[in-house]
């Protein structure tokens, strides 16, 4: 089995098991080799209620790490703006390290819970 492939199994299972409402969203992660994405979903209506990706001006020129810290501290800002203080952490299949790990302490510090 492919390295791909394996994530999205691993993927799949966590997906199982951890579902997103609009009072309590979920954070679905995904990291490239160049950057990191995450979004908040609400699984019920289907619909992504904040976003933050690498791309952004203000993200943009820092490091992996940095970038990956700032990008979970938007994400809250950008949650407690739409009116939400709770969520559930998608990992997207990776393990949870690195810059997984540095966007969920990011967030954490930014005031959301999970």
């Amino acid at each position: 089995m492919t390295k791909p492939a394996r994530r999205l199994k691993r993927r799949r299972r966590v997906r199982a098991k951890v579902h997103g409402s609009a009072e309590r969203p979920r954070i679905s992660v995904f990291r490239s080799n160049r950057g990191i994405f995450a979004q908040l979903v609400d699984d019920e209506a289907g619909r992504t209620l904040a976003a933050v990706s690498w791309i952004e001006p203000e993200l943009r020129g820092l490091g992996r790490m940095e970038q990956a810290q700032r990008a979970g501290a938007l994400l809250a800002q950008r949650a407690s703006e739409a009116g939400i203080q709770t969520a559930v952490f998608d990992r997207g299949g990776y393990k949870y390290h690195g810059r997984v790990k540095a966007l969920a302490d990011g967030a954490r510090e930014g005031g959301l819970t999970f």
